[in-house]
C-alpha cells in the first residue's frame, strides 16, 4: 500500500534518517535543558534584588544569550564550521550537527527558564531566606521545584523547535530526515521522499507536544 504512494521511500534509509533526526534530537535537548537551566538561574540570581545580585555579571551574561539568540541557524551552523572540525574533525554527520543545534537553542531556552523564575512568589523565595536557608537550598527546593511547569513547557518548545533545526543541518550533511529530504528528495525530484520525510517529521513533533503537555499538566499544582 506505501509502496503505491511513496514508489521512490528507500524504507531503510527512511528509519536510518529517523534514528539520526531522534539522536540528535535528543542529545541536543538533553544538553540544552542543562545549560539552559544554569544559564536562566545566573540571569535570575544576579539580576536586581536576588541573591547574587551583580549587574557586570548579569549583563554580559545577558549579552552572550541575546547574541547567541539572535543568529539565524542557518548563519551559526557556517560560523561554527572551525570549531565544530576542530573539535569533532568533521561536518559531516549527526554528531557534527550538535555544537551548532545546542550553542542555537540553549540561549533561547535560557530565557524562557529566565521567564519562569520570575514567575515564581517572590514570597516563597524571602520565606526561605528568612529561615536561613542556603542558596543551594532555595534553588533545589525552591526554585527549580516551583518554576518546573514552566521549564518542561519552555523544554517542549525548544525540543520542537530542535526538530526542524536538524532538518536545516541535514541540508549541509548532518543527516537525518532533512539531509534525505534534501539529497534523495529534492535534488532528484522525488516529491515522494520528500512528503514522507515530512510526515515523519510532524510525527515526531505532535508526539513530543502531548509527550511536553502531558508531564506540564502533572506538575502544575495550580
Amino acid at each position: 500500500m506505501l509502496d503505491k504512494f511513496f514508489p521512490n521511500v528507500d524504507w531503510e534509509a527512511m528509519w536510518s534518517a529517523t534514528i539520526e533526526t531522534l539522536y540528535m534530537t535528543g542529545i541536543s535537548v538533553l544538553v540544552t535543558f542543562i545549560l539552559g537551566v544554569i544559564l536562566g538561574l545566573l540571569l535570575f540570581l544576579t539580576s536586581k534584588g536576588n541573591i547574587w545580585q551583580n549587574v557586570t555579571i548579569n549583563k554580559v551574561t545577558s549579552a552572550v544569550v541575546n547574541v547567541f539568540r539572535s543568529i539565524p541557524f542557518i548563519i551559526l551552523i557556517v560560523l561554527l564550521i572551525p570549531f565544530t572540525k576542530l573539535l569533532l574533525g568533521t561536518m559531516i554527520g549527526a554528531n557534527a550537527a550538535l555544537p551548532a543545534l545546542i550553542i542555537g537553542s540553549a540561549p533561547f531556552y535560557a530565557r524562557m527558564v529566565e521567564i519562569g523564575l520570575r514567575e515564581i512568589d517572590k514570597g516563597v523565595i524571602e520565606a526561605a531566606r528568612s529561615m536561613g536557608a542556603k542558596t543551594s537550598t532555595i534553588i533545589w527546593k525552591v526554585l527549580l521545584p516551583e518554576s518546573m511547569p514552566a521549564l518542561i513547557s519552555g523544554i517542549t518548545v525548544t525540543a520542537i523547535a530542535l526538530v526542524g533545526y536538524t532538518a536545516m543541518a541535514g541540508v549541509i550533511g548532518a543527516g537525518g530526515l532533512g539531509n534525505l529530504a534534501y539529497l534523495e528528495g529534492f535534488q532528484r525530484g522525488r516529491s515522494d521522499v520528500t512528503l514522507m520525510a515530512t510526515i515523519i517529521i510532524l510525527i515526531i513533533v505532535f508526539i513530543l507536544q502531548f509527550i511536553g503537555d502531558y508531564i506540564t499538566s502533572k506538575l502544575d499544582k495550580r
